[in-house]
């Protein structure tokens, strides 16, 4: 992205902006606004075998924006071409989003491409033979960075959370720690503040697979206090999910953190996890760090088209945000009617205690059709349940009651 140099008309950016305001939603054959008919579960967004109801994965169960549908089928005219300047585009939109500039922006093939980028540039190996890294950075103005890339640095997460990220570090050759995670299900801080030491800290919130929230006041005085040789990974996959007022996203601190990185993806409440398009926010001096790790034009065009027209669709958030919140009290209501409770959920997923080994159930369900989580050591007892459509939720309680009876 460091390498673009053609901008947009203003007039071509609104245009992609507006795409798609035309498209009907009767085009699209399910609608955000309308009652939804069990038919539309297997007509529409499917991948999975017939009959199968797919709750594993944490995906958005109703789909893009219509807006980012048309702006996908005009971009098939353009798919001859590089990127380059609808990228340009997108960085435009998400900077002015986020209140930030547009050097503080790199977007990536899913935030799974941040994540990996981010172990990469902060737990990549040493020079053999030699304890100091390969590649030396100058120092910047005021101090704001460290002056060296951690070699065979350290990764500091939670236990349990989103496992992409340990891997990528492992190939790196990182040490890796898992700091377990407090009674109510957020991040230990004081006991990751305490092995802080160069290389980076990773952050889920809110967190997979627990669905819980580190609150925002305890965020903020981990962020004040972790040195500025290490750097911090806030993962904010679930964002949009997140209604509690002991949660905020943390990218206006970026500002004053040098070492602050946050992680934003469209997979989930813009339902483009199959096209991957995801981004970061950091201050300048991170982002020269990330960028010499990442493909050129990583980013297809479809993605970065459909991200621009997702942007322009408020009823894509507010919807998503609204069936997700309907449709997750009345599953958490008729499992607790059952005596099971779940982990409070600040996203489009639950974590259910089943008091007892949940990989048979698991097993059993699956039998009946119905994909949930795969099973957490860190939680042995507990299943990760997506929320899905009213129907599919149905199915997956009618088979759950089934499998416990």
């Amino acid at each position: 992205m460091s390498e673009i140099t053609k901008r947009l008309s203003r007039r071509k950016f609104a245009q992609l902006l507006g795409a798609g305001a035309a498209y009907t939603v009767a085009q699209r054959g399910v609608s955000w606004r309308t009652p939804l008919r069990a038919a539309d579960t297997r007509r529409h967004f499917t991948s999975t075998p017939a009959g199968v109801v797919r709750l594993s994965a944490n995906e958005n169960p109703y789909g893009p924006s219509p807006m980012a549908l048309k702006a996908m089928t005009e971009a098939f005219n353009i798919s001859c071409r590089y990127p380059d300047e609808h990228a340009d585009a997108l960085i435009e939109a998400l900077a002015k989003l986020n209140g930030v500039e547009r050097n503080q922006i790199l977007v990536g093939n899913g935030s799974g491409e941040i994540l990996k980028l981010c172990a990469a540039a902060f737990t990549g190996s040493l020079e053999p033979g030699n304890n100091r890294p390969v590649a030396l950075l100058p120092r910047s103005r005021g101090g704001a960075l460290p002056s060296f890339i951690p070699g065979r640095g350290k990764m500091i997460v939670a236990d349990p959370t989103f496992e992409a990220i340990l891997n990528h570090a492992r190939v790196n050759q990182a040490e890796v720690l898992k700091i377990p995670l407090t009674g109510s299900f957020s991040h230990d801080l004081s006991k990751m503040l305490a092995a802080a030491n160069q290389g980076l800290i990773y952050i889920c919130n809110p967190n997979n697979p627990t669905a819980s929230i580190t609150p925002k006041k305890e965020l903020r005085d981990f962020l004040d206090k972790v040195p500025r040789d290490t750097m911090v990974l806030v993962d904010e996959a679930y964002h949009h999910y997140a209604d509690s007022p002991d949660y905020e996203s943390v990218i206006p601190l970026v500002k004053s953190h040098p070492n602050l990185i946050v992680a934003r993806t469209f997979s989930k409440i813009y339902g483009m996890a199959g096209l991957r398009c995801g981004y970061c926010v950091a201050q300048p001096e991170a982002m020269q760090r990330l960028r010499p790790h990442q493909t050129w034009d990583s980013v297809n065009i479809m993605a970065i088209t459909a991200a621009i027209a997702s942007l322009g669709d408020a009823d894509q958030v507010t919807n998503g945000q609204r069936l997700n919140r309907e449709t997750k009290k009345f599953v958490t209501e008729e499992l607790s009617a059952l005596s099971y409770a779940s982990i409070p959920s600040q996203a489009n997923f639950i974590m259910v205690n089943v008091k007892r080994e949940a990989r048979p159930i698991i097993g059993a369900l699956a039998q009946r059709g119905v994909q949930i989580g795969r099973p957490f050591p860190a939680l042995p007892n507990h299943l990760r349940v997506t929320i899905g459509k009213r129907p599919e939720m149905e199915t997956f309680l009618s088979a759950f009651r089934q499998v416990v009876a």
